[in-house]
């Protein structure tokens, strides 16, 4: 045996192998290895290694009965190098183990390292966080569902590993919740005359808006736990809708929110983000009563007829849970998870048209329209309000300008061309810097300003009065208009030539007014005997309808009579009364009815020095709403054929 180099080299393995198995074993001690190296006989060392290794009696039975030791090596060294591999192995997935281990030890104890030198400083361990947690959640009126709530997201926060990037998104909500003002109440002022004297300060005239919140306040008083009612003010640009908002949250002595909807197209603005995204927030509602710290304030919601609708959503149908009193006592935010009860906020929006508004949430709101001003109107706004506001601005006192109410008149004429105030405000601050930039270079002038000052100052004017051009001709009427900045006069003229009877309408007309002279010609036709025409004409002449300017686009119904009395009087060739307007609709068989606007259109008859005014009688409501010292020179004379 001793020459076969075969059998020393498969003895040799055996050796190295039995050596790493001892280093590798936990159970076999390191004396073992100095034993093998000491044995020198082949045969003493087979056998030693056979009864000592771990294998099965079985297999060790087997190796005793086999008489031929070269055989019996090749056995001990199959057995061995099973063994060895199953060490290894079992190093292997305890190495891996111990090292997972020996991470979250090395964690576990920074973060001890880190709280104690926190705690040294003076700095928030994550149980002084919780604690502070705890106390304040002591001091919230909450009701029992929110409490649960909030201590189930208070021991989840308990459990979690600093570390971990959740944490800190589980302790902005909590402090979300704690920050958000659950049945926390600012207290009313009950004084209605007081809430009265605020009001009109602030704003001039507005009077529906005024009595419908002195009204409120009137019944909170009595009854402590009435829902808030849900007014949408619609008017136009600069009349004051916004800030009445603030003006009523001061009458009130309640906080005032506002938030600006124009544009928002994502549904989450409102509802807010589920917590599982990453850098989900509240919404806008949420945040705003956050912001405010109370459960009732004012809160008004900007131009809500211009909220968008795309892919992400429709905001606006978002808000129909938002101003249902029926609904918002149990608002759901995404966010806060938990309802949330908005039914004693005042929700004030403000609107410019009602046509874009949805009509679910257009039920759902009162509805007070905010009419324009009249001039006489807009004079005192811009004495007591405007002037003073811009001295202040501009650092000049009291004294140094003085307008009058003529030279306002002015002003407002022929370099402002709105219902609001807002280019009023802009054209007496032109003047106010004019009088300061005169002030800064110590040059003299008169603190009552001229006209020519104005002129001077502002430029030429920009825009021409109303003026009444008069009915010298036969078919030429004049009717009344309402427009996006206010009322105006209108005239209609139609003319006729020879032709087959052809129908042209001129003056960017819009469809609704195109109709109406197609219904004014067919009735005038139908009773052509009662204004004594002869029906031939209309197959023998052209009819050419015009409104100017041409470039202004016009629409609507409301000039149905004055088309109609238009072309009456091109074909009876009989001149209109002077200084006579008129609106309404008309129909087939002759019915006046009522159109819209009224105040406006008088208004712009009164400054075109018009006398007589002809309109549906329906519309007497609305003249009955106007002061009286406005209309005083004005004869109304109601129709409903």
């Amino acid at each position: 045996y001793k020459t076969d180099k075969e059998f020393k080299a498969l003895v040799a393995s055996i050796r190295e192998m039995s050596s790493q198995i001892i280093q590798l074993s936990p159970n076999i001690p390191s004396e073992a290895g100095m034993a093998l190296k000491n044995i020198e006989s082949t045969s003493f060392l087979i056998n030693f290694i056979s009864s000592n290794m771990n294998a099965d009696v079985s297999d060790k039975q087997k190796m005793l009965e086999m008489e031929n030791l070269r055989a019996r090596a090749e056995m001990v060294m199959e057995l061995l190098t099973l063994e060895l591999q199953m060490l290894e192995l079992k190093n292997q997935i305890q190495s891996k183990v111990r090292t997972d281990l020996d991470k979250q030890q090395r964690d576990y104890f920074l973060n001890q390292q880190l709280k104690t030198i926190q705690e040294e400083l003076g700095g928030n361990s994550s149980d002084m966080e919780l604690n502070a947690l705890e106390l304040r959640a002591k001091k919230k009126k909450w009701a029992p569902p929110v409490k649960d709530h909030f201590h189930k997201e208070l021991e989840k926060l308990g459990r979690m590993n600093p570390a971990a990037p959740d944490y800190s998104v589980q302790i902005n909500y909590l402090e979300l919740l704690l920050d958000l003002p659950w049945n926390e109440f600012t207290k009313d002022n009950f004084d209605l005359k007081r809430a009265q004297r605020v009001l009109d300060k602030d704003h001039f005239g507005l009077e529906k808006v005024k009595q419908r919140i002195i009204e409120y306040l009137a019944v909170l008083k009595l009854k402590r736990d009435m829902k808030a009612p849900i007014i949408c003010l619609v008017g136009p640009p600069g009349v004051g809708k916004t800030s009445l908002g603030k003006s009523i949250a001061k009458a009130l002595n309640r906080k005032y929110v506002r938030i600006a909807l124009g544009g928002i197209r994502d549904e989450a603005e409102i509802r807010g983000h589920r917590k599982t995204y990453i850098g989900a927030m509240p919404g806008r509602i949420i945040s705003s009563l956050k912001k405010a710290g109370a459960a009732n304030p004012v809160f008004v919601l900007d131009e809500i007829d211009k909220v968008g609708a795309d892919h992400r959503g429709d905001p606006s149908s978002a808000l129909l849970e938002v101003l249902d009193p029926e609904q918002n006592n149990a608002f759901n935010d995404h966010y806060v998870e938990t309802d949330y009860d908005l039914s004693n906020v005042l929700f004030i929006a403000t609107a410019n048209s009602l046509s874009t508004i949805q009509p679910a949430l257009l039920d759902r709101m009162e509805i007070i329209e905010v009419n324009g001003y009249t001039i006489e109107e807009k004079i005192e706004i811009a004495k007591k309000y405007l002037l003073p506001k811009q001295k202040v601005q501009h650092g000049i006192n009291t004294k140094d300008i003085v307008l009058k109410n003529s030279l306002v008149e002015k002003v407002i004429e022929d370099y402002t061309r709105e219902s609001g105030v807002r280019t009023l405000e802009k054209r007496i601050g032109s003047l106010v810097r004019g009088v300061a930039t005169k002030i800064a270079m110590e040059e003299a002038y008169d603190p009552a300003l001229s006209m020519e000052d104005v002129e001077r100052i502002l430029g030429a004017p920009m825009y021409d009065k109303d003026l009444y051009e008069g009915n010298e001709v036969a078919g030429v009427v004049t009717g009344l208009a309402w427009t996006s900045v206010g009322g105006d006069i209108l005239f209609i003229e139609a003319s006729l030539s020879p032709g087959k009877g052809k129908l042209t309408l001129t003056g960017n007309l819009g469809e609704v007014m195109k109709e109406s002279a197609v219904i004014a010609l067919a009735y005038l036709r139908a009773h052509a005997d009662l204004f004594e025409i002869d029906y031939q004409l209309f197959d023998h002449w052209d009819i050419h309808v015009h409104v100017p300017a041409g470039a202004t686009p016009k629409d609507g119904p409301s000039a149905g009579i004055t088309m109609l009395t238009a072309l009456t009087s091109a074909f009876t060739q009989r001149k209109v009364k002077s200084n006579l307007a008129m609106t309404g609709e008309i129909t087939l068989r002759g019915k006046v009815l009522p159109v819209g606007g009224i105040k406006e259109k008088i208004l712009a008859a009164k400054r075109a020095n018009i006398k007589d005014i002809i309109l549906s009688q329906s519309n007497k409501k609305d003249i009955l709403e106007i002061k009286e010292s406005y209309i005083k020179d004005l004869r109304f004379h109601y129709v409903t054929e």
